[in-house]
């Protein structure tokens, strides 16, 4: 194997973490994959990998490797692209990640419809509601709600989303609407942890104040909560997008409108600015697009 190919073989065994994985990926014999790996070692003068009989580990060296291997390995795949003209035509597989319902409800009906455009593009969708490493995870395009951090990623602005008090207009009817955000403190109370993970929820408006809420019932999943909301449970505090359709048909009512904090902004992240393959930039400005044109995201 040349040495391209050789740190192909090295990259598949440290993210599989295990040479009979990599060696199907890659096509080869597992001994083919562990001569490889250690003719590597040898050349380089130090060990990769910690092996055992059930686990392949990288070793400190082994980390700082694969990080510039994969580097080189993009750069040459950029290159072979630009020439093949993958550059100026969208064409192979698109990495993307959003927040779990934001994806659900609105990335998701984004891809499908941009792959029927760009029949020769694949998509890998991968949704969390955490914010992934780009660089670590090879991704492409990443949505991400909130401010974001100094990086050296570039992005496009397509909307806000507010954070809002619902619940259903039964519960309302029952209870009271709550006038000020004090007065939550006399309701039941569904907090969803991946929203709102401090029971002290912050308020605005013209006294801004903080207000410490007990909880009714917890819920790890927004969609638990939402459930929970439109059964008539109790009071909740979600992102605006994920209840809009259940407000707008008037499952969920919302309240303390004009106490809610300031709207947080919706972008596109992606790294290779305009130096970007044709399936990111075109996807890019498609999605950009369409979120600019839904009344649940755009300003």
């Amino acid at each position: 194997m040349d040495k391209l190919e050789t740190m192909q073989v090295f990259v598949e065994v440290a993210e599989r973490e295990s040479f009979v994985e990599a060696s199907k990926k890659l096509g080869l014999s597992a001994p083919a994959v562990t001569r490889s790996i250690a003719r590597l070692e040898q050349s380089l003068g130090t060990r990769l990998f910690n092996r055992t009989t059930r686990h392949v580990r990288l070793t400190d060296a082994g980390r700082h490797y694969l990080c510039d291997v994969k580097g080189i390995l993009e750069s040459v795949e950029q290159a072979e692209a630009f020439v093949s003209g993958s550059y100026a035509k969208p064409i192979g597989e698109l990495s993307i990640t959003a927040p779990i319902l934001f994806g659900q409800k609105y990335i998701i009906p984004l891809i499908t419809e941009y792959l029927d455009l760009y029949p020769e593009v694949t998509a890998n969708a991968e949704f969390y509601d955490r914010i992934v490493n780009m660089v670590e995870d090879n991704l492409d395009v990443a949505f991400r709600i909130g401010h974001l951090q100094d990086s050296g990623l570039y992005a496009t602005r397509v909307g806000s989303i507010r954070r809002v008090i619902c619940a259903s207009p039964t519960y309302f009817s029952e209870h009271g609407t709550p006038q000020t955000p004090s007065d939550l403190t006399k309701h039941k109370i569904i907090q969803p942890t991946s929203v709102e993970t401090s029971n002290h929820w912050k308020f605005a408006g013209e006294k801004a104040e903080v207000v410490k809420i007990n909880p009714h019932l917890r819920c790890n999943h927004n969609c638990a909560a939402i459930q929970a909301a439109t059964g008539g449970a109790g009071i909740t505090r979600l992102l605006s997008y994920q209840v809009a359709k259940d407000v707008s048909n008037g499952v969920l009512q919302l309240a303390l409108e004009d106490y809610e904090p300031e709207p947080l902004p919706v972008h596109i992240v992606y790294m290779e600015g305009r130096r970007a393959s044709a399936k990111v930039r075109s996807f890019v400005d498609f999605a950009a697009e369409r979120l600019r044109d839904n009344p649940f995201i755009g300003d």
